[in-house]
């Protein structure tokens, strides 16, 4: 195994690595005022922050030194004039850096290596396991949902040139290179004003159109050539989920005539793929009899994109029908020529149908009891008395409802919205099919009074319960919350009225469990151990009803927030998981970094449909851990719960992260539309302040304790226990536990204390500081101890490689930043008589950029 590895790790020196050196050359032609000056000062500055550091100098003292020895400036707008211009060239090293990998994608991974399906075919093949597959694949399925949270900082523009240039860069096309450089030195990185909602969907309806339409096109395909016996054509093995438009949970920007928009937009958008797909049809396919029957599809297409009114007048199964007519003609008389090139069409018909990826709804549990009790107080459909009620007295009012609801008689605007939410609903459904719109996601869910809710809000709204085509989802986020899930759980499954819709639906049950907000609840080990439990209990409680149980995990962006290898974690689940089904939400970095271009799509859904079959097919293992192995975890996750709740609860950590990072500027990057706190008007604390801003902080100011804090005092202390030796085999023997700390590394190889050390010596943040640095150092320590490594991610070379060479880019970066925070704090106590406030403000969030984006590999 180890030439393989040796041989890519220089195949990624050579493709990337040295690549940038030479690309990075053409810098110099770059649009921008004192362009080749800034490249020269940028590499020195680069150099004295590294020798800087290393003798232990703070960023204000780098800078301050640099500016001194090297240039001639005398004032402050001269300071700052070069580092905008250091940021405006960084941050554009970081999309070269970006192309490069997209562009040596298929030469890094193999292809047709381990977690392809070229691989499951040769292992079934050998296990001679066909009926298994074909048993599999009668249900299971790959659920990819994207999300507007907004963990990078690219807008669309600078995406597409980062698509193109990447192709450019595979042709070896240097003036081509060059030219879209340039575009991109023109090309603004920030927006002046925050993206619509709508905006947010279009930019993601992109990826939908460029990548996984294609590739998820070519993994059908790909399964249907290889195991034809098998695949269930009313059972699309990957399905794509949508959440911009839809997702309303603190964002006020969401209401009924955006999602509607946006489920539009969707349709249009999968449309518009089939009909160019029909028009390169027609190039091969001139066959007699073929070409009315495609002239008529082309037709309609056309008719529904184009022509005001023609909207309901098509559906999937037209197309389906018309494609089956062509493919009998094309078989029977003309020797089945180009029958590939149909039957890949046909195979994303069945995959994307009228809706592209399915618009889910997502709302907090806190807004339905307040519009249920004002319907309460202003109509006779429920007791005047119903907030004063039971939870079990208002369930059964709750199934008793009949009448549909008037919205006039609401006061809020929030009130009306939600039932004209579960209007719209209906209204999709009616024009893209049930897949349009299926699921009333439930954020916070604590009580089964929090679904029963929403499914009065559904009869009131006038559907009727055996009609009701929509799955109601709770979400399950905090370490209480996933603790009590089994018995919110339990009280549904008991309800007869629930229990025939559950019947109605399949007698499946999707639960959705949050990452992010067990990790600020519980640290990095207790959020991964809870939600681990709380699937292993959830699963044995379904089961007891005869419930198939779909789990949809709330994981993305960087491993602090449930990302990194994602894969693993489904490989690694014994029998006492339900694994029906792989659903998770993609967003921010991982949508661009893992399905930014075609390669990376197909590749990492490949990696995920794998994890699902070999793990139910090929895994003798009926439990995920022994009982000694899950008493082991358990310490370790209590162990990390009570060092991380020391941190979380010192009175000046949040404190902290407000006064070292640019935790307060999030609002003004304009990245995204929902509000960075969903209490934006109250004091700073955890429970609402929104992870995507909590873990980017972190990030930026290079601590990345969401990602590790608790890990090393934890390991310590079962080591301690004498435990240690059971701690090596659990390593060996779980992929759960190797995964878990193979994306603890990924979270703390990004971390660069020297870069904050100043804080060690402060009168108020020292403590703070110390208790972060004095972990990372004890769990660099034990990792490294129990891995046999001397360094982190030395199993991962090209990993380690990658995000390596992005922090040496960022470096200058996140030095200037720190730089920059400092200047304003001391604007602050001294007055801003000069007006530098709001530069140095803007300097802060221009350096996010590059710095978040750098982060892309964290996904």
């Amino acid at each position: 195994m180890e030439a393989p590895v040796n041989n890519t790790l220089q195949l990624f020196k050579n493709l990337v690595g040295t690549k940038f050196q030479l690309y990075n050359s053409l810098f110099t032609a770059l649009p921008f005022h004192k362009v080749e000056k800034t490249g020269v000062f940028l590499s020195l500055f680069l150099i004295h922050c590294e020798e800087g550091y290393a003798k232990g100098k703070s960023p204000q003292e780098i800078l301050n030194s640099f500016f001194s020895q090297y240039t001639t400036t005398a004032n402050e707008p001269q300071k700052l004039d070069l580092m905008f211009r250091f940021v405006q060239y960084a941050e554009r090293q970081v999309v070269l850096f970006d192309a490069l990998e997209d562009a040596a994608f298929r030469n890094i991974h193999d292809m047709q290596g381990t977690g392809s399906l070229t691989h499951l075919q040769s292992e079934i093949v050998a296990e001679q396991a066909e009926d298994l597959l074909a048993k599999k694949l009668q249900d299971y399925s790959v659920r990819l949902v994207l999300t507007a949270h907004p963990t990078q900082f690219y807008p669309g523009e600078v995406l597409g040139i980062i698509n193109d240039l990447s192709r450019a860069l595979m042709n070896e096309n240097t003036a081509q290179v060059n030219t879209y450089l340039q575009q991109l030195g023109k090309t603004p990185f920030f927006k002046k004003e925050k993206p619509t909602p709508y905006d947010e969907a279009i930019s993601l309806v992109w990826f939908l159109e460029n990548t996984f339409y294609t590739a998820a096109g070519k993994i059908v395909a790909k399964l249907k050539a290889q195991f034809p016996a098998s695949i269930n054509s009313n059972n699309p093995v990957i399905r794509m989920g949508f959440w911009p438009g839809g997702d309303r949970d603190g964002n006020p920007f969401v209401n009924a005539e955006i999602t509607l928009k946006v489920a539009n937009a969707l349709r249009g958008a999968i449309i518009k793929c089939y009909y160019l797909d029909v028009r390169k049809l027609k190039r091969r396919l001139t066959f007699k009899g073929i070409e009315h029957e495609l002239n008529q599809l082309e037709r309609q297409l056309f008719n529904n994109l184009f022509i005001p009114g023609h909207k309901t007048n098509l559906c999937r199964q037209d197309i389906l029908d018309s494609l089956f007519r062509v493919r009998i003609i094309l078989i029977e008389e003309n020797n089945g020529l180009f029958l590939n090139l149909l039957d890949d069409l046909i195979s994303r018909v069945e995959l994307f149908g009228l809706f592209f990826a399915t618009l889910d709804i997502r709302q907090d549990s806190s807004v339905h009891g307040p519009l249920l009790a004002a319907i309460a107080e202003t109509t006779d459909i429920l007791p005047s008395n119903y907030k004063n009620l039971s939870d079990e007295e208002k369930i059964s009012n709750l199934l008793n409802i009949t009448a549909c609801e008037d919205t006039s008689v609401l006061k809020t605007d929030l009130q009306k919205d939600t039932l004209a939410t579960i209007a719209a609903i209906k209204t999709i459904q009616e024009a893209n099919g049930e897949f349009g719109c299926h699921r009333y996601i439930i954020s916070h869910t604590t009580s089964a009074l929090d679904v029963m809710e929403v499914f009065g809000l559904f009869f009131l709204s006038g559907w009727k319960k055996e009609d009701l085509s929509v799955d109601i989802v709770p979400l399950f986020e905090t370490i209480d919350d996933l603790r009590q899930a089994g018995e919110v759980m339990r009280s549904l499954y008991d309800n007869e009225a629930y229990r025939q819709h559950l019947k109605q639906r399949g007698n499946k049950q999707t639960i959705m469990l949050g990452f992010s907000d067990g990790t600020k609840d519980g640290g990095y080990l207790m959020a991964n151990w809870s939600i681990y439990k709380a699937k292993e209990e959830l699963t044995r409680i379904s089961r007891e009803y005869d419930i198939n149980v779909i789990f949809f995990d709330g994981r993305g962006g960087p491993p602090a927030r449930g990302g990194g290898k994602t894969h693993q974690f489904y490989q690694s689940m014994g029998r006492n998981i339900a694994n029906k089904e792989i659903q998770l939400t993609i967003q921010g970095q991982t949508i661009s970094s893992n399905f930014g271009t075609v390669d990376a799509a197909q590749y990492n859904i490949e990696q995920l449909v794998h994890a699902g079959i070999a793990n139910d097919i090929f895994s003798s293992r009926e439990i995920t851990f022994t009982a000694e192995e899950e008493g082991l975890m358990q310490s370790l996750a209590d162990e990390g719960y009570t060092a991380f709740n020391k941190l979380k609860h010192h009175p000046d950590f949040l404190d902290y992260l407000d006064h070292a990072s640019p935790l307060r500027y999030y609002a003004e990057t304009n990245i995204g539309s929902r509000p960075s706190k969903r209490n934006s008007g109250g004091k700073l604390n955890l429970n609402d302040l929104r992870a995507v801003p909590y873990v980017g902080a972190w990030s930026q100011v290079k601590q990345n304790v969401p990602g590790f804090f608790g890990v090393g005092a934890a390991l310590e202390a079962v080591d301690k226990a004498g435990k240690w030796e059971s701690l090596q085999r659990l390593y060996k023997s779980s992929l759960f536990f190797r995964t878990l700390l193979d994306n603890c590394q990924m979270a703390m190889k990004k971390c660069f204390f020297p870069l904050t050390a100043s804080y060690g010596k402060h009168p108020k943040f020292g403590e703070v500081w110390n208790m972060i640095y004095d972990e990372y150092n004890l769990t660099t320590k034990y990792i490294l101890r129990i891995m046999g490594e001397t360094e982190l991610m030395g199993n991962s070379p090209i990993d380690q490689l990658s995000i390596q060479m992005r922090e040496r880019i960022v470096l200058p970066l996140v030095t200037i930043q720190q730089y920059a925070l400092c200047c304003i704090r001391e604007l602050d106590k001294d007055g801003d008589e000069n007006g530098l406030k709001a530069i140095y403000e803007k300097l802060v969030v221009r350096c996010s950029f590059g710095i978040i984006n750098a982060a892309r590999n964290s996904a």
